[in-house]
């Protein structure tokens, strides 16, 4: 990569194109982007460290860029068909975001993070602790990015969206789990395992799998597979004596018969365990300190959007990207931990009309595992507007369902002010959230 390179990101709020662009505006390119007007919360890091944001417009093409085109753009969005046609003309490179991810990967012992649920969270956990040891670079799904010079680790999260993942080679992989996700795309179970199973095909040295997980027990790959769980019998890496409270976590972790040490981290819920797990396993195969590695893990604060947790005068309020019924029983999971005697209420946005219709009855039984659940429109994409479900039909569905919210409709959720809120989705959800918060606020000026 030469560092006379000018970058220019087409969608550089994207949650993946925002942490490149910040990993290589921290080892010293020139960086800028595009993007939407609508704020978002990879945004402000972005902005924080300089990095020019513009509309979108044609003239924002210039000679002599490298120029990164966002996976969710066709060949005609404005600015990727005026790249295209300076590109034969010889004016402009035009690259993918897997392409310039895939450079960096070649650089370091590379570890990327893949799974349909979990990857943010594991790759940010991986991440802290890496980065806590030895020069490490990073991209994190939730817009988080790290670059420095020389780094002994890439870290990095693995999206088996459109097969974007298919042509990386890291040095590791860690797989949380295999599941059918994006209906959209992908034709069913059997298509997302082979997805996995082409990505792992270029694994150089070894993968960490979730041992519970029958796809990926599945798995046909030439790379040795390292399993782990809470099983002995059949994991390779395993943690026993796993104890939760309202504090976090801890448990014993093993490999084969091997006591690699007691760890304590906090996070909450069965997945907290499982993330940190993967990493030790990692941090054991690299010959670390695993006394560094214990500190790093106790000191760990998550990543956002992922279990992040704010209060509004005695108002506890948790945002999560979940957006799968997996995901929402973990969060949920996570919640009855911390919080085992207060009532749990969930605020969920549906995301996609097509995963909607296909999880509809998975989704019913998952929020039924909150108290009181409230449902927002559902979110729409770019490539799918309209659907044939409403928030309605899927509330119909939930025994524990109140009513639809939105961001000027958010009183109803008043009624439940000694409650924990958990406001789950991955689209626009945030916009009710702050305007819950905005309630709350004045509601409790007024009471003063």
């Amino acid at each position: 990569m030469d560092k006379e390179t000018i970058y220019y990101f087409i969608g550089i709020k994207g949650s993946g194109m925002s942490s490149l662009a910040r990993i290589l505006d921290d080892q010293g390119y020139q960086v800028s982007g595009s993007d939407i007007d609508e704020y978002t919360f990879t945004q402000k890091p972005l902005e924080d460290a300089g990095i020019e944001i513009k509309a979108f417009a044609p003239e924002n093409i210039k000679s002599g860029m490298t120029v990164i085109r966002g996976n969710a753009f066709e060949d005609d969005q404005i600015e990727v068909a005026q790249a295209l046609k300076m590109q034969a003309a010889g004016e402009v490179k035009v690259v993918t975001y897997p392409e310039v991810v895939e450079e960096l990967i070649e650089q370091s012992t590379s570890i990327g993070v893949a799974g349909a649920h979990g990857k943010t969270s594991t790759t940010g956990l991986l991440a802290h602790v890496l980065s806590g040891i030895a020069p490490t670079s990073y991209l994190i799904g939730d817009g988080s990015g790290k670059g420095v010079p020389d780094p002994r680790f890439f870290v990095f999260e693995a999206d088996e969206y459109r097969r974007h993942f298919k042509d990386y080679h890291p040095d590791y992989a860690i797989m949380t789990n295999i599941d059918f996700d994006h209906p959209d795309y992908y034709t069913g179970i059997d298509d997302v395992r082979s997805a996995f199973e082409e990505f792992g095909a270029h694994v150089k040295k070894g993968i960490f799998a979730w041992g519970d997980d029958e796809q990926l027990r599945k798995m046909q790959v030439d790379v040795p597979v390292y399993y782990y769980g809470t099983n002995p019998e059949t994991d390779d890496f395993y943690a026993t004596n796993i104890k939760r409270s309202t504090k976090g976590s801890a448990f014993d972790a093993y490999y084969h018969d091997e006591f690699l040490g007691t760890y304590e981290v906090p996070l909450y819920g069965q997945h907290g365990v499982l993330n940190s797990l993967a990493v030790v396993a990692v941090a054991h195969f690299e010959d670390m300190d695993q006394d560094l590695v214990k500190e790093e893990l106790l000191s760990f604060l998550g990543v956002k959007r992922r279990f992040t947790e704010k209060q509004v005068g005695p108002v506890t309020i948790i945002d999560d990207y979940a957006h799968h019924p997996s995901e929402i029983k973990a969060t949920i999971d996570a919640a009855r931990q911390k919080y085992p005697d207060r009532e749990i209420v969930a605020v969920f946005q549906p995301h996609t009309f097509s995963r909607t219709i296909a999880y509809k009855e998975d989704f019913a039984k998952t929020l039924d595992l909150a108290d009181h659940v409230y449902l927002t429109d559902i979110f729409a994409s770019a490539r799918e507007e309209k659907g044939n479900i409403s928030s309605a039909e899927l509330g119909a569905e939930i025994s524990k369902f109140r009513d639809i919210v939105s961001p000027d409709n958010v009183a109803p959720l008043l009624d439940h002010e000694d409650g924990v809120f958990v406001f789950m989705g991955a689209g626009d959800l945030q916009n009710t959230e702050f305007a819950f918060e905005k309630l709350l606020a004045n509601t409790q000026t007024n009471l003063q």
